[in-house]
């Protein structure tokens, strides 16, 4: 008992002391707030990268990919659309990471293994991040912080759900301590969460002057939609977790392990809260 108080007053510890630091370089925007996301997908990359393979110079430069690619929302504000140019970017890159792996020493069997997992890097960790920067860039403050708000309401009720109220496994293949009761609470997290959110800023000025539109019922949509899709990255990642044979996919956040353990459930909402500010904006 005492050690899982222990934990969870580091939990609750780090959350008092990052989030605020995150709302503020989330409120400054523009390219500090997408410095650090190209940082956190290098981090989230070299975490997942470490799990599954040793790492050398292909996986290096693999984690790099992930960490520039948060970059391309803020680099077509000022040189217009790059979609054009994605590809052949990208093909490259996929271009290099043969290379790289081609000449790397070790058995040739495992080369396809270790191109995958520098591709799935940027993908899980570069692509998905990088909704976080188009979402604060295009649509504004209040619409990030809703994804913030949704993700950890979410995980912080499901957590107390499923801790005093958890008797029905949700899915144990894979996380064995979630319930469908813990699911429950994290909807209602999830709900209020994007109530509250609509609720202040209904009020506070964004520092771009964007407008919140998010009526309450878009509120209920956006909530349900992020608590069924934030426990879903969460045991995405856990399956990768699973199959390395490790608890967390790191140690830099005191109480909750790896990076990748802190974000993996945002992941899976950012492009969700996108998609909806898209349609309402």
């Amino acid at each position: 008992m005492s050690a899982t108080f222990s934990n969870l007053s580091l939990r609750v510890g780090s959350a008092l002391l990052l989030f605020p630091l995150l709302v503020w370089v989330t409120w400054i925007g523009q390219l500090p707030f997408i410095l650090v996301l190209a940082l956190a997908a290098a981090l989230a990359a070299f975490e997942l990268t470490s799990l599954l393979t040793p790492i050398g110079y292909p996986e290096v430069f693999g984690v790099v990919v992930a960490g520039l690619l948060p970059l391309v929302p803020w680099w077509a504000l000022d040189h217009g659309p790059v979609h054009a140019y994605i590809p052949v970017v990208m093909a490259v890159a996929a271009m290099v990471l043969l290379v790289l792996n081609l000449f790397r020493p070790g058995p040739i069997e495992r080369a396809p293994e270790r191109v995958a997992i520098s591709a799935l890097a940027w993908l899980y960790c570069g692509v998905l991040i990088s909704t976080v920067g188009a979402l604060r860039l295009n649509f504004g403050f209040a619409w990030v912080i809703l994804a913030f708000v949704v993700t950890w309401l979410n995980d912080t009720l499901a957590y107390f759900a499923g801790r005093f109220f958890g008797k029905h496994p949700l899915y144990p293949k894979v996380s064995p301590k979630k319930t469908w009761e813990g699911f429950a609470g994290g909807v209602l997290g999830s709900v209020l969460g994007a109530l509250g959110t609509r609720a202040v800023f209904l009020l506070a000025p964004q520092p771009g002057g964007e407008r919140f539109e998010l009526s309450a019922t878009g509120c209920v949509v956006v909530g349900v939609g992020a608590a069924v899709l934030g426990p879903l990255g969460d045991l995405a990642e856990s399956m990768l977790k699973r199959a390395a044979g490790v608890k967390d996919s790191g140690k830099l956040i005191p109480g909750h392990g790896g990076l990748l353990d802190r974000i993996d459930a945002l992941l899976f909402v950012a492009p969700w809260v996108y998609l909806w500010a898209a349609l309402v904006q």
